[in-house]
């Protein structure tokens, strides 16, 4: 049943979301409305293909759709509403983690959408071209320029 296979997938949802939205009402929002979505539209995914690659083309084209209607009405942002990353364990990891927070929402939407798709989602390059609608070229060239300006502003 797909409900149970799109119960597996919420950690990855919550993840892709989480790095999409940057705040985590908007973010779990975000999931809500693509696994209602999904639900609605489930006659339409075909059995035994990839659910996390729908489910994210869903979810990518949500985001997409609520931020061209975001632009047409005026709004301030926060900064300091982001809660900020910690690690436990070593000091220096949360000064680390914070830099490459910082530097990963320097990134431009298709940049840092590449790289957490291909670097952290777990999807082949092939996947993640499907899902950004372009090639895999452009998909490697992105991912790859992300790469080249994180290093370059972490260092």
């Amino acid at each position: 049943m797909i409900r149970d296979d799109i119960v597996v997938l919420l950690p990855d949802l919550r993840a892709f979301a989480r790095f999409m939205c940057r705040e985590r009402e908007a973010a779990d929002e975000l999931v809500q409305n693509t696994i209602l979505t999904a639900l609605n539209k489930q006659e339409q995914y075909t059995e035994g293909t990839n659910l996390k690659a729908w489910l994210f083309t869903i979810m990518r084209n949500r985001f997409y759709s609520d931020l061209r209607a975001q632009r047409r009405r005026p709004a301030s942002i926060d900064e300091s509403a982001a809660p900020p990353m910690v690690a436990a364990d070593n000091p220096e990891a949360a000064v680390e983690l914070k830099e490459l927070s910082a530097a990963l929402w320097e990134l431009s939407p298709q940049l840092r959408e590449a790289l957490i798709l291909v670097g952290a989602g777990g999807f082949s390059y092939e996947e993640a071209a499907a899902l950004c609608d372009c090639s895999v070229g452009t998909l490697k060239a992105r991912v790859s320029r992300a790469r080249k300006r994180l290093a370059s502003r972490i260092r």
